[in-house]
C-alpha cells in the first residue's frame, strides 16, 4: 500500500546497501544492531557507515546531551500541534525540527508519538496527538513529511497500543482485532501510506499476550506485509527483552546499548540455529537503507541532497502557539464580548504559571530552550505602559522543582582520592548524563562523586526549602551546615524512577531576599541496577518559601477588583503531567479552582487561560466571562498569547480532543488488574464513547470559537466528497476549520454514531464566502471485519454532515454508497 515505483536514485541506495552488506560477516551485522551508546548505532568504517544518531523529539530536537548548554527550539505541544487541525502547519514544524536536527549531528528524530487518547487520565497524552485516529494520522502524516523533507528519519511511535504509562513495560493490553485496526493501528496505517516513515518505534507494552517487540503479526504480517513499509523498526528504550524472540518478531535495533539483547547474543542464536541469518540481514538491510536516505554510507546519494530553506524558529513557534489556542468561551458582558481585550484596558494578569511558564510537558520530551517567553513577559511588552499588574494568586506547584532561577552552578567530578578530573557548567540544578556523555576528561571508571556547587541568590525571603531528586548516596550543603548525608532509596519497582520519581524535601533554612549562599549536592555515583545503560541522573531541587493560600489569593482578588478585566493562567505541574506515570483525577493542583472562584466573583470579566497539555476538570468554567486553552505552548507561548488576548490574532485551535469531567468520562481505566489491561470499550473511546453513552461533555471533540461568525450556506455530497460554501458574517477577518462526518443512516449499536471523515480550513474577510472541498476516504465507509479478518465496505444509506464540531453540525445531506 505504502509503496510507489521506485526512482532512478531509489534504486542506486539500494544497489549501495547491497554492496555494503555483503561485504560484512555475522559478529558485524549483529553488532550493527545493537546501539553503540545511549542513542548511536555503531560506525562501520570498512563499508564507509558513520554513526547514525538519535534523538528524542517531538517539539524540539535535544540531541544526546540532556542539558541547557546546548538549547534547542521548544514547539508547542503535539496537542497544541494537533488543535491547529493544519497539516500543512504540521509540515512546516517538521521542517525546521530537520534543521534543528541537522544543526545538532542528528539523522533520526524519535517521533512522532501518535497513540490515542484512549483515556482522560493517560499522564503522557501531550505528547500524543487526539482522541481520533483520523485527525491523529492526517497531523502525524504532516510531521513526518516536513521532517523528512529536511533529509533526517523519524520514528512513528509507540507500536502499538501504548495508550497509558501505569505499568507500561509490563502491562498486557487486550484489544479486539478490530478496535486495533479502527482505532489504533489506524494511525500509523495512514502516516505509512501518506507520509512513507523511515522508521518506527515499537512499544514496552505486550497486546494480546505478546511484547510489541517481537510480535510477529502485528511487524512483519501488517506493518510490512500489509501496508509496505520499508523502513527500520527500533525498539523503545529498554523494551527488547529476548534476542530470539526480537529478531523473529521483526525488531531491527535493540536500544541502548552497548548492553543489549543483540550484539553477540544475536550472533550466538543465529550458529546456535534459533535465528536465521537471512532474518539478520533483512534488519541490516534496513538500517542500512536508513543510512543511504540520511546521506551516511558512502556511495549512496542521500535523499535530501539540499536542505530546505531555513526556519525562523521563534516565529514558527509563536504561529503554532497562537494557532492552537482554543476558545472554549467567550461571553459577552455589557453587550461586548470579553475577548479580545479592549484597547487601553486595565489588565490584573493572576496565577504562578503567569510568572514561572510551563512550556512544555515532562520526560522525554523535554528540551531545553534558550529563552522562554512567559505569559507575564508577552503582555508586558503587548500592553501600554502602566495598564497591567500582576499577583501570584495561587501557585499549582505541591512539591519541589529542579533548582533553577537564582541558581548559578556547575558539576565537579573527582575519582575516588578526591582529586578533581573534570568539570562541567550546570546551567540548572539537574545532572542527566547518558552514555558517552561526560565532561571533558571523565570516564566511568574513574568517576566516583559528582558535585552540583555553587550559589543561590533568593527573590524572597523567608524559609527555603532544599532537596534532592534521585536514588543514592548523597550529601546536602547550604550555606555552610549539611543537612542531609545519607542513601536516598525508592519504594518503587521502577527502573526509570531516578528519571520521574518526585524531589524528596532534605532541607529548610531561612534566607534574605537579594543575598546569596553557597548551595552543594554531592552524589557518590553507581550506576544504577537493572538499566543496561550507563547513566547518571540527580537533581538539585528547590522551593521558595510558601506564604498563606487565602492570602495570596486575597491579594489577587484585590488585583482583579481594581482591573478592568482580570486574567487567570491556571496550569498543571511535572507532577501532574509527565512521562512515567498516569493521573488519578483531572483536577487542577493546589487551590487554583478556589483562586478562580474568588476573581471571578469579584470582577465579571474574568478571562481563564488553561497550561495543561491535556483535559483538566474546570468546574467554574459557566462562571467565567471566557475560558481559553493555551496547551504546553513552546518557548514562544506568552507572546502568542499576547496576540491573541489582544486581538492581533484570532485564537485558531479546535479541541483534538474532548474535555469533560473524569465522573462522566466513558473511559477511565487504566490500572491494570494482574497485570492485564482490557480494552473493553471495543471502538469506542473519545467522542465516539461520549456519544454512544449519551452524556454531554463540558467541550466536545472539534469545539473552538474565534473572533468572528460563520454562516453555513451550502452541502453538496456524494461517495467520495463534500463541498461547502460558508460566509463570513461577522466584523473581522478570519479562520475556520470545517469539519465533515459521516454517520449511518439507520443506528447501529456495533457502530459509532459518526465519524470525523475529514476537515479543511476556511478563509474569508467580513462578509465574503469560501468554499471548500473536503475528500471522503473509503474507510469512513468501513470496518473490520474480524470473521473475514479484512476491511468490510458497509453499503447503505449515510448522512454527511458539516460543522463546527461533533456537536456543532450546521448541514446535512444524505448520500447512499
Amino acid at each position: 500500500m505504502a509503496g510507489s515505483r521506485p526512482t532512478p536514485a531509489d534504486t542506486a541506495r539500494e544497489a549501495a546497501v547491497e554492496a555494503a552488506l555483503g561485504t560484512l560477516d555475522l559478529d558485524t551485522k549483529a553488532r550493527l544492531l545493537a546501539g553503540h551508546d545511549m542513542w548511536i548505532l555503531p560506525a562501520l568504517p570498512e563499508i564507509g557507515l558513520k554513526p547514525l544518531v538519535m534523538s528524542d523529539g517531538p517539539i524540539g530536537v535535544r540531541g544526546v546531551r540532556w542539558t541547557a548548554d546546548d538549547p534547542s527550539v521548544a514547539l508547542p505541544s503535539p496537542t497544541a500541534l494537533a488543535a491547529t487541525w493544519d497539516p500543512e502547519l504540521a509540515r512546516r514544524a517538521g521542517v525546521l525540527l530537520a534543521q534543528e536536527a541537522r544543526r545538532k549531528g542528528v539523522h533520526v528524530l524519535l517521533a512522532p508519538t501518535v497513540n490515542l487518547h484512549r483515556s482522560p487520565l493517560g499522564g503522557r497524552h501531550f505528547e500524543c496527538y487526539s482522541e481520533d485516529p483520523y485527525l491523529t494520522g492526517a497531523i502525524g502524516s504532516g510531521y513526518v513529511s516536513g521532517v523528512q523533507s529536511g533529509g533526517v528519519g523519524t520514528t512513528v511511535k509507540h507500536f502499538v497500543a501504548n495508550d497509558a504509562e501505569t505499568d507500561r513495560f509490563t502491562v498486557n493490553n487486550l484489544v479486539s482485532e478490530r478496535a486495533l485496526r479502527e482505532l489504533y493501528l489506524a494511525p500509523f496505517e495512514a502516516i505509512v501510506e501518506n507520509a512513507r516513515p523511515w522508521g518506527i518505534m515499537t512499544a514496552y507494552n505486550t497486546v494480546n499476550g505478546t511484547t510489541m517487540t517481537e510480535h510477529h503479526h502485528l511487524v512483519n504480517e501488517v506493518l510490512r506485509g500489509e501496508w509496505g513499509f520499508d523502513g527500520f523498526n527500533v525498539s523503545d528504550w529498554m523494551a527488547a527483552r529476548d534476542t530470539v524472540g526480537a529478531a523473529n518478531g521483526g525488531l531491527d535495533v535493540a536500544m541502548p546499548g552497548p548492553r543489549t539483547v543483540y550484539g553477540e547474543a544475536l550472533a550466538q542464536a543465529v550458529r546456535d540455529g534459533e535465528v536465521a541469518e537471512a532474518t539478520v540481514d533483512a534488519a541490516v538491510r534496513r538500517v542500512l537503507r536508513l543510512a543511504a536516505r540520511v546521506g551516511i554510507l558512502d556511495g549512496a546519494e542521500p535523499v535530501v541532497a539540499e536542505p530546505p530553506a531555513p526556519v525562523d524558529g521563534e516565529a514558527l513557534a509563536r504561529e503554532i502557539a497562537r494557532r492552537s489556542f482554543v476558545l472554549v468561551r467567550n461571553e459577552s458582558v455589557n453587550g461586548h464580548a470579553v475577548l479580545p481585550l479592549r484597547p487601553n484596558g486595565t489588565v490584573a494578569l493572576i496565577g504562578a504559571a503567569a510568572r514561572d511558564a510551563r512550556v512544555l510537558g515532562g520526560g522525554s520530551a523535554t528540551v531545553f530552550p534558550a529563552r522562554v517567553v512567559s505569559p507575564l513577559d508577552g503582555l508586558t511588552a503587548a500592553l501600554p505602559e502602566g495598564t497591567l499588574t500582576y499577583a501570584v494568586g495561587a501557585d499549582p506547584a505541591t512539591e519541589l522543582a529542579v533548582a533553577d532561577r537564582g541558581f548559578t552552578l556547575k558539576a565537579v567530578c573527582r575519582d575516588a582520592h578526591g582529586t578533581v578530573i573534570g568539570t562541567r557548567s550546570a546551567p540548572g540544578g539537574l545532572i542527566q548524563w547518558m552514555g558517552s556523555d561526560l565532561p571533558d576528561g571523565v570516564a566511568h571508571h574513574t568517576l566516583h562523586t559528582v558535585e552540583l556547587t555553587g550559589t543561590f541568590t533568593p527573590r524572597e525571603s523567608g524559609p527555603h526549602t532544599f532537596g534532592i531528586k534521585g536514588m543514592g548516596a548523597f550529601t546536602l550543603t547550604v550555606d555552610g551546615a549539611t543537612y542531609y548525608d545519607d542513601v536516598q532509596r525508592s519504594d518503587k519497582d521502577d527502573p526509570f524512577e531516578a528519571f520521574f520519581g518526585a524531589p524528596v524535601p532534605r532541607a529548610q533554612t531561612e534566607l534574605t531576599a537579594g543575598e546569596p549562599v553557597d548551595v552543594s549536592l554531592t552524589h557518590v555515583v553507581r550506576l544504577p541496577e537493572g538499566i543496561p545503560m550507563k547513566v547518571i541522573t540527580f537533581a538539585l531541587a528547590h522551593s521558595a518559601p510558601r506564604r498563606d493560600p487565602d492570602e495570596l489569593i486575597a491579594e489577587a482578588v484585590e488585583a482583579a477588583r481594581n482591573a478592568d478585566t482580570a486574567v487567570v493562567m491556571v496550569a498543571t505541574t511535572d507532577r501532574v503531567e509527565s512521562e512515567g506515570f498516569d493521573r488519578t483525577d483531572l483536577r487542577l493542583p493546589g487551590r487554583q479552582d478556589d483562586l478562580v472562584r474568588a476573581v471571578a466573583a469579584a470582577n465579571r470579566n474574568t478571562v481563564v487561560v488553561v497550561n495543561s497539555g491535556s483535559p483538566v476538570e474546570l468546574p467554574w468554567r459557566e462562571d467565567v466571562a471566557a475560558v481559553l486553552l493555551g496547551w504546553f505552548p513552546g518557548q514562544e507561548g506568552g507572546a502568542a498569547l499576547a496576540d491573541v488576548l489582544t486581538g492581533a490574532h484570532e485564537p485558531g485551535g479546535r479541541l483534538p480532543t474532548t474535555w469533560g469531567s473524569l465522573a462522566d468520562a466513558p473511559v477511565t481505566k487504566v490500572t491494570p488488574t494482574d497485570g492485564e489491561l482490557p480494552y473493553t470499550e471495543g471502538v469506542f473511546i473519545g467522542y465516539r464513547a461520549w456519544e454512544k453513552a449519551g452524556r454531554t461533555p463540558a467541550y466536545p471533540f472539534g469545539h473552538g470559537l474565534g473572533y468572528t461568525d460563520w454562516t453555513y450556506e451550502a452541502l453538496q455530497a456524494d461517495g467520495t466528497t463534500a463541498r461547502i460554501r460558508l460566509r463570513n458574517t461577522g466584523a473581522r477577518p478570519g479562520r475556520e476549520v470545517v469539519q465533515v462526518y459521516v454517520s449511518p443512516a439507520e443506528p447501529d449499536p456495533e457502530r459509532p454514531a459518526r465519524l470525523l471523515a475529514g476537515f479543511a480550513s476556511a478563509e474569508a474577510a467580513p462578509g465574503e464566502s469560501a468554499e471548500v472541498t473536503v475528500a471522503l476516504p473509503r474507510r469512513a465507509f468501513e470496518i473490520w471485519d474480524e470473521k473475514a479478518k479484512a476491511w468490510a465496505f458497509v453499503k447503505g444509506s449515510y448522512e454527511i454532515a458539516a460543522g463546527r464540531s461533533i456537536a456543532d453540525r450546521r448541514l446535512s445531506a444524505p448520500i447512499n454508497v
